[in-house]
């Protein structure tokens, strides 16, 4: 049985029972901590039954098919804010030795098996993690190994060399390498890992070249038209082939929920009405997320109705409850409206969706259906784990900085590297391969873009 109470003044449970196979009942209080971690290990038990990098045949640090390298990584963070928030540490070797052993030749997770194929994006999905990792006080890797800091900013000095002013006036591309079709497409989310690893940086380490940084790429994104500033939404990307003239005005929650946390994290920095105003901007633009007529439940707007989500936008949803959660914290005045979509997703949403499979708490794609809606996977799972245990924020102390008490040694500052090196030569056999399978990526995901253009 899950059991959801919404609100303090609530005096009686939702109950929405399942009993599939003898499965084991779920109770939860959104008012008791211990009910809320106990659904929260639920969730990350299925997470990791898609994980078998730690056993034979198994890639460390990646996920069962059909899981992209990046998901692997974002999932990762998932996992160590669960450890943060409800104080289990059973994956935390896992996790460790994941993380460590992507990290590639250069310290830039750029691990030789990925790097062919590797976008912007992804990286920084990885940096996001070791971020973390330094802000949450992550046990620190022996002295021989690459930091937590050091990662962070290894990742955002390879993806800021990567500015690519040759056309659209600036920006990042989608891809690394020019091999790649998806190379001549430039996209938010590349933008907005930039954007929200420079308010991280910036913020732990009180640099201010990360605040320009961050300045920098945010006036990027809306002087190109990525962001629409009437209604604060942010829209695909563009062709850098047509100087990005062609956006594709299909949003999908992790773009913006990228921009809000690191809205947050500048505006914790600064305490300027400049963050605060774009805070408060972007999370009113929110509402493109929240289904009002079935009580305010999250949904992916661009695929969920149409049934279109791909294995990757599955996983979406997760990283806006986890940056809404942070966001709650950096910027106490957005707790309030933060925790109603929080509370009234899991009520009205989660709590019917993660009552199927054979276990009877496999959590489906849409939350809007009534009922699970007979999907299941690592993005599902992810998701409804981060919704529940962005419950926790108000639990446990805000991101920790450099002067605060975070731990992780190195990092060199905020310096910028005199030297970038690729761990590799690309044969032109390399280039046929990734460019076939990349052109392949490509037109799937810009084929299908017609029906959710917003």
């Amino acid at each position: 049985m899950i059991c959801f109470c919404a609100f303090q003044w609530c005096s009686y449970f939702l109950v929405f029972s399942t009993l599939l196979h003898g499965a084991q009942a779920i109770e939860i209080d959104v008012n008791n901590v211990d009910s809320i971690k106990h659904a929260a290990w639920v969730f990350s038990h299925g997470m990791m039954d898609y994980y078998n990098g730690n056993q034979t045949g198994g890639t460390l640090g990646k996920f069962t098919w059909p899981y992209y390298w990046w998901e692997a990584g974002a999932a990762w963070g998932s996992l160590l804010d669960y450890w943060f928030y409800t104080g289990d540490a059973t994956y935390n070797q896992i996790l460790m030795d994941a993380l460590l052993g992507n990290v590639g030749p250069n310290n830039d997770f750029m691990p030789k098996s990925e790097v062919m194929t590797e976008g912007n994006d992804d990286q920084a999905f990885w940096a996001f993690t070791v971020m973390a990792a330094a802000e949450r006080n992550f046990t620190n890797p022996s002295s021989d190994q690459p930091q937590w800091l050091e990662l962070s900013e290894t990742v955002f000095w390879s993806m800021a060399d990567r500015w690519d002013m040759s056309t659209c006036n600036g920006g990042l591309r989608w891809q690394i390498f020019q091999l790649n079709n998806g190379y001549n497409y430039k996209n938010t989310i590349s933008n907005a890992g930039l954007f929200l690893l420079a308010a991280r940086l910036a913020r732990y380490t009180g640099n201010t070249t990360y605040v320009d940084w961050a300045q920098r790429t945010w006036d990027w994104v809306e002087e190109v038209g990525f962001l629409d500033t009437k209604y604060y939404y942010f829209y695909d990307g563009a062709s850098s082939t047509d100087n990005c003239t062609d956006i594709k005005k299909y949003q999908w929650t992790y773009n913006a929920a990228s921009f809000l946390a690191g809205s947050a994290y500048l505006y914790n920095l600064t305490l300027s009405d400049l963050w605060k105003n774009r805070t408060q901007n972007v999370l009113e633009g929110l509402h493109v997320f929240f289904d009002e007529s079935s009580g305010g439940v999250m949904n992916e707007v661009a695929c969920e109705a149409v049934q279109k989500c791909n294995t990757d936008q599955k996983s979406f949803k997760a990283y806006l409850s986890r940056f809404m959660g942070l966001t709650a914290v950096l910027a106490p005045w957005t707790y309030d409206t933060i925790y109603a979509h929080l509370v009234n997703t899991i009520v009205h949403g989660v709590a019917q969706s993660c009552t199927g499979g054979t276990d009877g708490v496999t959590c489906g794609t849409s939350w809007l259906v009534k009922g699970w809606d007979n999907t299941w996977g690592l993005g599902q799972q992810m998701s409804a784990l981060e919704t529940v245990q962005n419950l926790l924020t108000n639990q446990v102390p805000a991101p920790y900085t450099a002067s605060t008490g975070g731990s992780s040694p190195g990092g060199n500052g905020g310096l910028r590297r005199p030297g970038y090196d690729y761990p590799f030569s690309v044969s032109t056999g390399d280039r046929a391969g990734a460019g076939i399978l990349t052109s392949v990526v490509l037109l799937m995901m810009l084929g299908g873009a017609w029906w959710i253009v917003i």
